[in-house]
Formats: structure tokens, sequence, C-alpha cells
């Protein structure tokens, strides 16, 4: 192999890919980054796996000798960040498995893994997708981190049930969306545009539904949206089978398992109507309930009240190994005075995650879930359980 590679595009796909790289050691290969080149295109392919995802992005290189090498991804993604000038050579000797980079007037040799050992990403396209029964649907990448952004945090952290790690990616003929829970609480969002006829479209293509449900786990849609960072909106090809799914958009691609089994009926537990509903002032509210969260129990729960009053909201806290907190702010409202109790931190996620200046608090009992969405937008909405206290 022996090319020569703009230095900076060669970093952005360094740090683009590492994300993919094993942190296990179980198999040495999966440590490294794979780098193919192909003279008849002029292009360089970086990817790294740990099975659970891959990532591959390709560059424009000059590329006099092709061929495909591995290297350490802790060292050659480290090395290139650092390097000198404005060019990078990248050249491989068989007789010591060993890698030259030179660039400027520096010169470093990196050794090699067996590039034949390395377990190269198949990629999923639309063109395979009759061949392989793919499917696979079309957004805007602004579209899907949006839905990432307002969905994910609801997501459960911990393994013991494995289906709400991750979020459920729901499509139909009329719209995109995407739905989190952890049992305590839901979060779904819904975009509706006129691209999304490409949804309808794409499946009469390959005659399949145009629903689609799969459940993607969370880690993987939070890397994706760090990598969707286009200034100007950008198409991404969603192409799914049964257990794995994959993301295209300009020279990236990547690629996850999907969590296997069936999501819950979320639209049961999602309430539609209510006995009390407030208008809040979203930053005033967060600032409270942050500043009152304070002093509330140490513990899984962190349980504050909120006693909805006419004009009013008190927020309250207690803490017998600290203190005690109250704090009151003005609002809307329609309907009972009720007194009702949340984990704080729920209350938190929702208040810095719901993009609107203004939102609706809407409640019914004591004990049954409350929702959370922005003034005059139906299609997010957040769902939370309230927790019940003496």
């Amino acid at each position: 192999m022996k090319l020569v590679c703009m230095k900076d595009l060669l970093n952005h796909a360094a740090q683009t890919v590492q994300k993919a790289i094993s942190s296990k050691n179980t198999m040495p290969i999966l440590s490294g980054i794979y780098l193919s080149a192909n003279s008849d295109e002029n292009k360089l392919e970086l990817q790294a796996t740990d099975y659970e995802m891959g990532i591959s992005c390709t560059i424009d290189a000059d590329v006099e000798i092709p061929g495909q090498i591995v290297l350490s991804g802790r060292y050659f993604q480290e090395l290139v960040k650092r390097l000198p000038g404005e060019m990078v050579e990248i050249s491989s000797s068989q007789e010591d498995h060993t890698i030259k980079i030179v660039a400027g007037l520096s010169q470093f040799n990196l050794l090699s893994l067996p590039a034949e050992e390395f377990p190269v990403l198949q990629p999923m396209t639309q063109a395979s997708a009759a061949s392989r029964s793919i499917n696979w649907i079309t957004v805007k990448d602004n579209v899907l981190k949006e839905l990432i952004r307002k969905t994910t945090f609801a997501c459960a952290a911990e393994e013991s049930r494995p289906i709400f790690t991750g979020a459920l990616l729901e499509t139909t003929t009329q719209d995109i969306r995407m739905i989190a829970t952890n049992t305590h609480r839901l979060a779904m969002k819904k975009y509706f545009c006129q691209e999304n006829q490409e949804i309808a479209e794409a499946s009469d293509q390959n005659q399949l539904s145009p629903a689609c449900q799969i459940i993607i786990p969370s880690k993987v849609l939070n890397e994706l949206a760090r990598l969707l960072t286009s200034e100007l909106p950008v198409d991404v090809n969603i192409c799914w089978e049964k257990s794995k799914v994959s993301f295209s958009f300009e020279n990236v691609y990547f690629e996850a398992r999907l969590i296997e089994g069936q999501y819950p009926d979320y639209n049961r537990v999602i309430p539609h109507e209510f006995t009390t509903t407030s208008t809040i002032n979203t930053s005033q509210f967060l600032d409270a309930v942050e500043r009152v969260s304070l002093m509330a129990k140490d513990g899984e729960y962190n349980v504050i009240k909120f006693q909805f009053q006419p004009d009013e909201i008190v927020i309250t806290s207690n803490n017998p190994d600290i203190g005690k907190a109250y704090e009151s702010i003005p609002v809307s409202i329609n309907g009972n005075e009720l007194t009702i109790a949340f984990n704080a931190k729920y209350v938190i996620d929702i208040l810095k995650n719901i993009g609107s200046t203004e939102l609706e608090f809407s409640l019914n009992t004591p004990l049954s879930p409350a929702s959370i969405k922005p003034v005059q937008d139906e299609n997010y909405t957040y769902v939370i359980t309230p927790v019940r206290t003496s």
C-alpha cells in the first residue's frame, strides 16, 4: 500500500471510526483500525468494529499502490491528530509488517496487524435491498438528530431489561417517530414532513410493508447523533434486517446490532384526557426545580413535591439530614388543585430537552401518570409516573 491524503481528512475519518473500536481485549484485531486503499477510485476507507457496532468512513486519497492494513486504533488516531503539515503519506512494507507514516519532517513506523483477520463490514444498501430482504427508508439528518435528542434520555440505564435500554424507531406512511421508556417515564417524538413520502415509495419499490418497528440501543443512537454534524440537511439512508440496522450519510456508514424482542404498546400508557393543566415558563420552572432538588433526599428517587394551586405551583423537598426547600412560581392553571411527587431527575431531564419557552404540565390524580409537552406541539409527548409518598 502506498498513498497520500490530506491530514485533516484522515484525522476526521480516524476520529469518526474510533468510536467503534473495541475496549475489550478478547480479540486484539478489534482494537485496530482497518485501512483499505482503492487505486481505481482513489479512495481510502477506514473501518472499526466491536461486533456491536461498526463505522466506516471514506475519504479522497492519491493511491499509488492499493492494499489493506490494520493499525492499532489507539495509537493511529492519536498520532494522526498530532501530525504536522497538511499532507500525510502512508506506505507499507511486507517484509517486516510495518507501516511508515510521513508528514512534514515527521516519520513514524507502526507495527500492523493481519488485515485478513479483520471482520470487514459488508454494507447494507438500497441496491441490495431486494436480494437480501433489507428494508430501507430515507430521512433528513436534522430530523433524525432531533428524534434522538428528544427521546433517548428516557431509556433505561441498567441492563436487567435490555429492551428498555433502546429506543423504538417506528414509521408509517404518515410519520416517523421514536419512543423511549424505562417504565417510569416515556418520551415520544413524531415528525411529519413531505419527504416522508419517500418512506412509502421505498416500501412500494421493495414490495414491503411501509411500517417499521425496530429497537435500537440508546448508546448507538447517541453515537450516531454525534456524527450528524452537517451544517445543511443531508439524507440519511436507514437500512435494516432481522438483527442489525445501518445508517449511511455523506461519506459515513454506521451499522449496529438491534435489540430483539417485542416493544410494549406505548399508546396504552399515554393519557388522553386530564383534569388539571398548567402552562409554565420552561426556564423559570427548570431553575426552581433544580434549586429545590438540591435538598431532595439522597438515593434512587430524589423526590420533590409539586402543589398545584390557583395561579402558582409550590415546589418542596425535605431531607432530614440536610434541610428543607420551598419555592413557588406563578403559572396559569385550569382544573383541580392537587399535590403530586416526582423523581426530580425525571422532571429536570425533560425540561432540559423540551426545546420550548413554555410547556403544558397536565395531570389527573396524585397517583396517575402526568404529561409534559411543549405548548402548541402535539408531536412531542413526555409521560412521567408519580412517586407514592406517605
